[in-house]
Formats: C-alpha cells, structure tokens, sequence
C-alpha cells in the first residue's frame, strides 16, 4: 500500500496530511512556520507520520503547497494554493460553490468550476487587517489566549465597531474600545465582525451566490463563524479540520499525479 503526503507550509502554521491509495486520511500533524521551513515541514509529517503508524521513509511521494513550498527539499511537487484549496474544500463540500480560506496572512474568495477547479478567485496579502493575523495582534492587546476568543466573541451583546483597513489604525480603535470600558468580548466581536465583512467584499467580486465552504485555521474560531453566517446571507460550511483542507487537496493532487506517473510507466513497459 503506498503512502502520499500533502504537506501546506503556511506563513502561520505548517500541516501535514497523509493519505492512502484510496483517498482516507491517515495521519495529521502540524508545526508552527519558523524561518526554517524545511525543518517545519519535516516536524509535520513526522507528527502525522507518528499518528499514522508509519515510518518516514514508507511516504513515497509528497505534495507541497503553501507560501513556503518551494523551501521544502523533500517535495516531489509543488501546487498552489488556490488549487489545494478548491480541491480540497470541493471534495469535503460538495454542495458549495464558493470558497472562503482564512489564513494567518492572506484570506482567499474562491468561486469553483464542476470538479472542483478555480473559476475566479480573489486574494487580500496587503494587510494584516484582512486576516487572521489581526486577530493575533487583538489577543495581544487585550492579553487573551487567541485559543479562546471564539467562544468569547459569542458573549457579546453589544459588539464594537472596527473600521479601519488599516491593522495599525484598527489597534488604534481597540485601545478606544478598551479605554471607553467596552468588554473584551464585544471587542473581540467586532473583530471578528470586520473580518467578515472584508471577506464578505472578496466574496462578492467573485460573485457569491451560493453555499460556501470556510477553510483554513480562523474557521476554528465559533466567533468568526457565526459573524460570517450572520452577515454572507448564504449557507457557511464548516469540514472537520479546517485548518487542514489545503494540506489535504495537496495530498489527493498528489495522490493522482503518483497514479498518473505510474499509468505512463506501466504503458511505456508495454
């Protein structure tokens, strides 16, 4: 039986996803991104290794995407991202035609094809104001573990305002919202709430009208959620295991090329 890995080495956290010949997932692992990529990457799949019972070298071929893929010695390809994402949230959600990934650094609006392929797409990497990075910087200021502001977003009743695209002059307005004694949970909300919003944006320029699959590690959040189900007006699916959906799509890519590689070889044999 072999083993293929779809590893996303992301600017937050790198995912590694192991796959059998017939397309369940057997192993998982993660790392936080440091400067050495290619040692984040390896602490990945050895942690999804480990959780699958297998030995590194039984992995015979590995998928790369993400903003450090091309770092990774190890990879026997490279694919982007938006095609890890599509295909990844495609086969988790059918029913959704439309993709949200919400990373530490970039979030991405994706319309999808049949099959899963990137009809249009939409990108935000200009600012941290965009992304879930902002969310990082608002756990700082209101000294918060950013593994618990989803559930405190839900608390909120009266959630404060951000408007600022601009994440410095956003952490501008939550010192206000600090100083007028808002509580940290309706600060968190709007956040949130702004996040949504600029997503919802990205949405709509790739013509949002349908179900949408959210991915990627703010999804986590129950707070961000139910902000974009309140303000998207279509159905927001959430898989199981958000935050490794593009790892995922890396490793059923990865999957097919193998079977592909070795349809040829076998038909140059003969």
């Amino acid at each position: 039986m072999d083993f293929v890995a779809g590893v996303d080495l992301g600017s937050g956290t790198t995912k590694a996803v192991i796959m059998v010949e017939s397309g369940a997932v057997v192993g998982r692992g993660s790392r936080r991104t440091r400067a050495d990529f290619d040692a984040a990457a390896e602490h990945a799949l050895n942690e999804a290794c480990q959780q699958a019972g297998l030995a590194r070298d039984q992995i015979v071929y590995v998928a790369a995407t993400g903003f450090g893929r091309y770092s990774f010695a190890a990879r026997d390809i490279q694919i982007t991202e938006l095609t890890c994402a599509a295909r990844g949230a495609h086969l988790l959600c059918p029913q959704a035609s439309f993709v949200l990934d919400m990373g530490a650094q970039s979030t991405r609006a994706i319309a999808l094809r049949d099959g899963g392929k990137v009809k249009a797409f939409r990108t935000n990497e200009k600012c941290a104001a965009g992304s879930g990075g902002f969310l990082e910087r608002v756990t700082r200021h209101l000294e918060v573990p950013l593994e618990e502001i989803g559930r405190i977003s839900l608390q909120a009743t009266d959630p404060q305002p951000i408007s600022s695209v601009c994440a410095v002059l956003a952490e501008s307005e939550i010192i206000n919202h600090v100083s007028d004694g808002r509580s940290v949970a309706d600060i968190i909300c709007g956040a949130h709430r702004s996040l949504a919003d600029r997503a919802l944006r990205q949405l709509k320029l790739v013509g949002l009208c349908g179900p949408l699959a959210f991915i990627g590690g703010v999804a986590l959040q129950e707070g961000m959620v139910a902000a974009c189900r309140d303000l998207f007006g279509q159905p927001v699916i959430v898989p199981e295991h958000p935050d490794y959906v593009v790892a995922y799509g890396a490793a059923v890519l990865g999957l097919r090329r193998l079977q592909k590689r070795r349809t040829a070889e076998v038909g140059a044999a003969h």
